[in-house]
């Protein structure tokens, strides 16, 4: 099961519930030149979503969201982990993390249909250096 796990560092912004509202951000950071590592949308409540973006250079994302007038909140802590899209590979990811009693509260991935995957894990901050050290950071 071989796979590849990083640190990443995740803000997050509070929108309006209505279309155009992702694109509008990750539009605007496009053009800023802030790549993603990730992103998410989740709804909040009945009129607002969360969208989390997972730049890979956060620093860059920091300095242009404040340029621009963007309300972040973050950083907040993540691990990524890419790896071959073997049977089993988030059970024993998930297996570790039960062995060392680290609660895994959220998580999502997607396999890119040729054999990989990616996977973002969330813990608590509390949790997090453990966390890694387990998964071999």
């Amino acid at each position: 099961m071989p796979f590849n796990i990083r640190r990443v560092e995740y803000y997050y912004t509070l929108v309006r519930d209505k279309p155009g509202e992702a694109y509008k951000l990750l539009n605007l950071l496009a053009g800023m030149g802030v790549n993603q590592l990730a992103f998410s949308a989740i709804p909040v409540g009945p009129d607002s979503t969360q969208l989390a973006v997972f730049p890979e250079e956060p620093a860059k994302l920091v300095n242009e969201a404040k340029k621009s007038g963007i309300h972040l909140d973050g950083p907040h802590h993540a691990l990524l982990i890419q790896g071959d899209d073997d049977l089993g590979a988030l059970a024993g990811i998930h297996q570790k993390l039960f062995e060392a009693n680290i609660n895994v509260f959220a998580s999502s991935g997607v396999t890119d249909g040729r054999s990989s995957y990616g996977y973002l894990i969330y813990v608590k901050e509390d949790d997090f250096n453990r966390a890694a050290e387990t998964l071999g950071l």
